[in-house]
């Protein structure tokens, strides 16, 4: 049994404002706009130069009073950090030391809860592992009633929802998400589309420079209700109150009242018609391609033990690209190295594999790209191996090298916390030294 009336009020209603909305001409942005297959997109997140000079060039410029402020407008005061720390370049602690020197930073500072949910996310996959991938408890449907794929007409961005398309257009252009659009395209695809959620995140995470696997995955369980109390919905009044003008979305699907939308998210596929996209305005979008290894022009070398026989080993991946650690000696070989097996399984795009191998062709001529029995067995020959410690390496790291953790913004924190406020009470930010 349909709800009474609601599919078709919905449908009826996107078929009679799909034909308006395409003849009208989208307005430009008043300010950081630019071009792009006939949409506007924010070029402020359009340029993150693979360097610890640009991450560092942003935290002088967060302002956490205009970022709590403005932080939920596409068009907000927020940091473009994210990539940066995400690869290692500044840490959490540096992004809130550095903040710190010029702002009055408080513990209940909207951006210091940013920066919390992000070691929150890795708090909760250090303790859940691989659980994270997979629903931590039921969300408003049994898994089995969403779709295992992801559509074309959202890898194309012509779902005929402007804030969707906008989202994924600025995404394959640029490499990033405003973090309230991720919320918007994942509700989207869980609830409205009936996508599992896991297809959402793991079609996303290949495609951001700031992709993490904990954060990523964690955040999508978020919205579908998975690691929540109930799923988070939105509608096309909120888009209007958040988003510039293109990304206004009314007469489509999501022009319907929170009430329409949570009974939307309760009700099984086969008894909710889910919405087919209607004819966009604008040509399908090119998803740019996924590679498992470093794409041209970047050359990798397969893994040789003969060069680091005897050595003293130090080994830089994709999430430690920042300085090399002042205690090094000269005669320390630095290796970067990428693991096949990762990223066979989680993949990136040309832009992700361009940012970060650019910063580790900075920090070493020597990189190799192979299977982990094959890195392993070359490394077994060094007389130490170092290198920073990280999750999504951890398997491996573990098995090779001394693995270093630098001092945490937050205080670990264990048990396992299942909410961000529990968590919150007892890993309260170290407080910066006082300058002298």
């Amino acid at each position: 049994m349909r709800f009474k009336g609601l599919t078709k009020t919905l449908q009826s209603s996107h078929a009679l404002h799909r034909h308006e909305i395409s003849l009208q001409r989208q307005p430009r942005f008043t300010r950081h706009s630019e071009r792009q297959g006939g949409y506007q997109v924010n070029p402020a997140v359009n340029n993150h130069p693979a360097a610890p000079e640009a991450a560092w060039e942003r935290i002088k410029a967060v302002h956490p009073a205009e970022y709590a402020r403005t932080r939920n407008a596409i068009e907000g005061a927020v940091s473009h950090l994210s990539p940066y720390i995400t690869h290692g370049f500044v840490s959490l602690r540096e992004v809130y030391e550095g903040v710190a020197q010029s702002h009055n930073l408080k513990q209940q500072d909207k951006f210091v809860f940013e920066l919390g949910w992000r070691a929150y996310f890795r708090h909760v996959w250090q303790h859940r592992g691989d659980a994270i991938f997979t629903s931590l408890h039921s969300g408003p449907l049994p898994d089995h009633h969403y779709s295992r794929s992801v559509p074309d007409d959202i890898h194309q961005a012509q779902t005929g929802v402007n804030a969707i398309d906008m989202a994924i257009r600025g995404l394959y252009d640029s490499g990033s998400m405003h973090n309230h659009a991720r919320m918007w395209l994942a509700s989207y695809m869980v609830h409205l589309r009936k996508i599992h959620w896991r297809a959402g995140a793991d079609w996303l995470y290949g495609h951001l420079l700031d992709g993490d696997l904990a954060s990523n995955h964690l955040s999508w369980q978020w919205v579908a209700g998975t690691s929540s109390t109930k799923p988070y919905l939105f509608n096309a009044e909120n888009v209007a109150r958040y988003a510039p003008v293109p990304w206004h979305s009314p007469g489509s699907v999501i022009d319907a009242s929170y009430e329409t939308l949570a009974q939307i998210a309760h009700q099984p596929p086969d008894q909710w018609l889910a919405p087919q996209p209607c004819q966009a305005s604008h040509p399908a979008a090119n998803e740019p391609a996924m590679f498992s290894a470093p794409p041209s022009p970047w050359r990798h070398c397969a893994p040789d033990a003969a060069m680091v026989e005897a050595r003293d080993v130090w080994l830089v991946h994709p999430w430690s690209l920042g300085p090399l650690p002042t205690d090094l000696s000269e005669e320390t070989l630095v290796i970067g190295i990428s693991v096949a097996d990762f990223h066979e399984k989680w993949p990136w795009s040309e832009k992700r594999w361009h940012f970060v191998e650019q910063r580790m062709a900075d920090l070493t001529a020597l990189r190799w790209h192979g299977e982990a029995n094959a890195l392993k067995t070359a490394l077994e020959k060094a007389r130490s191996v170092r290198c920073n410690d990280e999750p999504h390496l951890a398997h491996w790291l573990r098995q090779w090298a001394a693995c270093e953790t630098p001092h945490s913004l937050f205080a670990p924190v264990a048990p396992i916390c299942n909410s961000f406020s529990q968590w919150w009470k007892q890993a309260s930010p170290h407080r910066p030294a006082a300058s002298t």
